[in-house]
């Protein structure tokens, strides 16, 4: 069975003592990945813990922007075992808050305030760090995510001080922006959301970044309602590693990200933003495109992009390219694991609904391997 959080005194007593305890796997990340995991290693009846660094399961979605809705309806957004209340597309605070549900529902063993500082090879297994604490594991499986850390161009650096910078990752809700224009770069979902955010609080407002595409349908009508099931079922069973149609879908997505999925370029310009060339250089610390005019902003949003943040491993697991090198998650380490990789094995992987087919087939692996 796993160790409940805060709740078995042998384990209270090792961590006051900061000493180790030995268990068969760690789980590092209590977010939907990290939950969806530990939900079919319980059902197995595997011994294990969920290490996450944030004061509250769910919080990892709390730290977003306040008026972030996902794209998957509740069928679509729901962890194994119980679906997400409601019939809408849930919110940020919905989904966070069933998230916390849903750890407590099935006594999934989560430590919060568990930030693990390294995870190195030891004795056949791994030990994992954790503040005072540390643990002796067969096996580690990382869900933290694909966004952790915001990826910012070079020339952020030589702008002006007084303005403003923010990322996708920092930004919460307009009262953050200085007085005067914004400018948002990065045109994806994310950098689109908070542009129109911007214009809507009275903002003179300009979007700069390629045009990722975008869904040809309103996903919140009728018709896109009934257009989902079909959307997620190619995601799932035909954008995969195992057909040519995925393995391209791959390479695309991992060199050009998504396409807009709520928001329409007709969206935009209806709202009044501005879109303007690709910002490639700075100019007396002010930020010029290379195509429109620009004036002296107040706030730059930076929607460039986030990738994991796995400096906690301390082994030979990354390819040149920063990625893991793994096999549907199964690491080239023996006994290391990812869960929630983008593209991981299907264009859903990335997606809450990838991931209880992704994490079924991990457990199975890992009880192969380690009995």
């Amino acid at each position: 069975m796993g160790i409940a959080p805060d709740a078995d005194p042998v384990t209270a007593l090792l961590a006051s003592a900061g000493m180790t305890t030995s268990i068969d796997t760690v789980v590092i990340g209590g977010g939907q990945a990290g939950l969806t995991i530990g939900y079919h290693l319980r059902r197995v009846d595997r011994e294990f813990v969920v290490l996450d660094a944030d004061d509250r399961v769910g919080d990892s979605w709390r730290q977003r922007y306040d008026s972030l809705r996902l794209f998957s309806l509740p069928k679509y957004a729901s962890l194994p075992g119980w679906r997400i209340p409601g019939p809408d597309y849930p919110s940020r605070d919905a989904m966070a808050d069933y998230l916390e549900a849903y750890a407590a529902r099935f006594a999934l063993p989560v430590r919060n305030r568990m930030r693990v500082t390294s995870v190195i090879a030891e004795a056949g297994g791994f030990r994992v760090s954790a503040g005072t604490e540390d643990y002796l594991a067969r096996n580690v499986v990382v869900t933290t995510g694909s966004h952790r850390r915001a990826t910012v161009p070079e020339l952020a650096a030589s702008l002006d001080p007084e303005i403003r910078q923010l990322t996708s990752l920092q930004y919460r809700n307009p009262t953050q922006f200085a007085p005067g224009p914004v400018l948002v770069v990065g045109a994806g979902n994310s950098g689109t959301d908070i542009a129109l955010e911007a214009v809507a609080a009275g903002h003179e407002t300009y979007l700069s970044g390629r045009h990722p595409g975008q869904v040809p349908f309103d996903i919140d009508s009728p018709r896109g309602r009934r257009t989902t099931p079909v959307v997620m079922f190619v995601f799932r069973h035909v954008l995969t590693l195992r057909t040519p149609m995925g393995r391209k879908a791959r390479a695309h997505q991992l060199s050009h990200g998504v396409n807009l999925v709520r928001n329409k370029l007709a969206d935009l310009d209806a709202a009044g933003v501005r879109r303007i060339g690709r910002i490639e250089r700075v100019e007396g610390g002010k930020p010029v495109p290379t195509e429109g005019e620009l004036p002296a902003v107040g706030t730059v949003v930076w929607c460039t992009g986030s990738r994991p943040d796995n400096r906690f491993l301390e082994l030979p697991a990354f390819g040149e390219d920063g990625r893991p090198r793994h096999t549907r998650g199964v690491s080239e380490v023996p006994g290391l694991y990812f869960l929630g990789l983008e593209f991981q094995f299907a264009l859903a992987s990335g997606q809450i609904q990838g991931l209880d087919r992704d994490a079924r087939y991990l457990v199975r692996r890992l009880a192969k391997a380690g009995g």
